[in-house]
């Protein structure tokens, strides 16, 4: 009689063990709908609202937000890469003017004396040397607009020793000494020719600046896509001037080189004649450069949201 208790409590255990095991599971089985429900709901709301942000953020801040008047100042490394764009762009207004006197033919030799400005500049002030894609980068919100009004001065006063530095050796030289070029005069009836050669050229430069950006942790590769976008810019500058229009020195693409191009009318009949004429100027170097450089950002960026780049 003793050795039959134990077999009866082992049956016993062995009867709740089986009444205990289908509980579990249908615990389980209970759990299991409540728990994956959310998943799904969240991975249709994820790839709603993936196709819903193609533009998000297009108009959005690029650039550091504590970025003010009150703090930039305070950056040592502000005033850096102001002396940076100052520097770069001294040095391109002197490859500017001498690429004046050679033409297209030394094309080469300005590709990669270009390119070496811009390495050498980059990590000052990020290369823009440039007006237009100074103003390109404000209008994308990729730069501060106090930061992008103390870069155009800096560039206009590099601009300005880049010219008194080549014209002080060309005035040594006295009468032996080659003519400076400059821009020519708009003529009568040649103002919307000379006005759309500078906003393709600026589209074109802004545009592949704004592309070489997304390449800017390789800096030779950075260069050399904004320089060949330059050369590209006054290759069909040349072209569409001199073959099709017969015009010649009619462009420079860059509104800080253009103002030591003596564009300003020095001589007129009266005072609104000269003012005319300096609107004029100003309408054709500074306005239209500026809007295509809006353009040619606002082109890339539009691109790129198209074909999900991130």
């Amino acid at each position: 009689m003793a050795t039959k208790k134990p077999k009866s409590s082992a049956k016993s255990t062995k009867t709740t063990a089986k009444t205990t095991k289908p509980k579990t599971t249908a615990a389980k089985a209970d759990i299991k709908p409540v728990s994956e429900a959310p998943k799904t709901n969240k991975v249709e709301k994820t790839e709603a609202t993936a196709k819903k942000s193609c533009f998000a953020g297009f108009f959005g801040k690029k650039y550091d937000e504590n970025e003010s008047v009150l703090t930039i100042f305070k950056n040592h490394k502000f005033y850096g890469a102001l002396l940076g764009e100052v520097i770069g762009t001294g040095l391109f207004t002197m490859l500017f003017f001498s690429l004046m006197f050679v033409g297209v033919a030394n094309i080469a030799t300005f590709i990669f004396a270009y390119i070496a400005i811009l390495i050498a500049v980059y990590a000052f002030s990020g290369a823009c040397l440039n007006p237009i894609v100074t103003i390109g980068m404000m209008a994308s919100r990729r730069m501060s607009v106090i930061r992008g009004v103390m870069y155009i001065i800096a560039e206009i006063i590099g601009a300005w020793l880049g010219w008194i530095i080549l014209n002080s050796f060309h005035l040594a030289g006295g009468e032996t000494a080659t003519e400076l070029q400059t821009l020519t005069a708009v003529g009568d009836g040649q103002f919307w020719v000379f006005a759309m050669v500078e906003l393709l050229g600026a589209v074109i430069i802004a545009f592949m600046f704004a592309r070489a950006l997304k390449y800017k942790r390789s800096v030779f590769t950075f260069g050399a896509t904004i320089a060949g976008g330059v050369v590209l810019a006054f290759f069909l500058g040349y072209i569409i001037s001199g073959a099709f229009l017969g015009l010649q020195n009619n462009f420079a693409f860059n509104p800080a080189v253009a103002l030591m191009s003596q564009i300003f009318p020095t001589a007129g009949e009266n005072f609104g004649e000269i003012m005319s004429g300096v609107c004029q100027a100003l309408t054709i170097y500074v306005l239209f450069p500026a809007v295509g450089g809006v353009l040619g950002f606002y082109l890339s960026d539009f691109m790129g949201k198209l074909s999900s780049e991130e």
